[in-house]
């Protein structure tokens, strides 16, 4: 209990330093000025909308990593390293270049397009032997692949490339509230939806014949929460972008601290999830402002490392 009220503390204090601290610092008093001052304007239509993306994008990405890592039995598996981004990321592009720019349609296009990369990639790891070392390479490839589809649709149709270099690159800069609710909705369903079967992805990380042994249906289960952390990717990616590495940093921290189990580890993986982006995203626009680094590129530079740093621990462990 008191690392969960610790978690959701953080959380509350990185949403609060997120909506106060920027390119303008903004006070309490300022608020109280009413709407229709510049520091109401900019905290309703700049700060509150990102601030909210933040948290909905740190809680969604983190929890489907870690869903993805029970699901897969391999602790190196993250969204965006197993291509799940990436097949949001193309169902985005397509939109965009067919110009559909609902959020609604945009949402729904981002979770199709995870959902279809994360099967891909479990048949492809089949083939490969279902090997934990299988399953990164075919997400490595099904990466590529679908990161080359997606430059070819913006280098022949110039309408999908407009806002393809934000998107790339991930941030929260260009968060509105027409294309965030839709994937605040589906984000708060589906990690509703996880922490309600908690109990079943714990019986499913066991493996097929305990899950099953035990009445549980592991290729049903198993779509099911391959589905949810699809949903999450997606509703997040079609508002912030394709962020890098929260689902590998945050579940591997949390484990930490909280152990495996999954009645504890989920929602401390949302709520660090959440402080952690709003923490990054603040800590990019205040290091070189009045200009703003986009956050993507910060995640991706403490990512990487920790990446190798994993790989380097379980150099010496046989693969499974």
């Amino acid at each position: 209990m008191k690392t969960k009220r610790f978690a959701l503390a953080a959380c509350v204090l990185a949403a609060l330093a997120s909506l106060f601290l920027g390119a303008a610092d903004l006070s309490p008093a300022q608020l109280f000025s009413g709407a229709g001052t510049a520091a109401g304007r900019i905290f309703l239509y700049v700060r509150l909308p990102r601030t909210a993306g933040c948290l909905l994008a740190g809680a969604a990405l983190s929890t489907a990593g870690c869903v993805i890592q029970h699901v897969l039995a391999n602790p190196l598996a993250s969204p965006n390293i197993i291509g799940v981004n990436a097949g949001a990321g193309l169902a985005v592009t397509v939109c965009c270049a067919m110009g559909a720019l609902s959020g609604w349609v945009i949402a729904g296009a981002a979770f199709f397009g995870a959902f279809g990369s994360v099967l891909l990639v479990t048949l492809a790891a089949r083939g490969a032997g279902a090997s934990r070392t299988g399953v990164i390479l075919s997400g490595v490839a099904v990466n590529a692949f679908l990161g080359a589809v997606s430059d070819a649709v913006t280098d022949l149709m110039p309408d999908a490339a407009v806002m393809s270099s934000d998107f790339r690159v991930g941030g929260f800069a260009n968060v509105v509230p027409a294309r965030l609710l839709p994937a605040a909705v589906l984000i708060v369903l589906a990690l509703g939806a996880v922490f309600a079967l908690h109990s079943e992805l714990e019986v499913l990380s066991l493996g097929d014949d305990t899950a099953g042994s035990l009445g549980l249906d592991p290729q049903r289960m198993r779509t099911v929460f391959l589905a949810l952390a699809a949903l999450l990717c997606g509703a997040a990616v079609s508002f912030a972008g394709l962020l890098g590495f929260v689902g590998l940093i945050v579940p591997h921290a949390v484990r930490r601290l909280a152990g495996n189990e999954c009645g504890r580890l989920l929602p401390l993986c949302a709520l660090w999830g959440g402080a952690f982006v709003t923490v990054c995203d603040l800590i990019a626009r205040l290091a070189f402002r009045p200009k703003e680094l986009s956050v993507g590129i910060l995640l991706s530079a403490l990512g990487g490392p920790f990446f190798l740093y994993i790989l380097s621990k379980r150099g010496g462990r046989r693969d499974g």
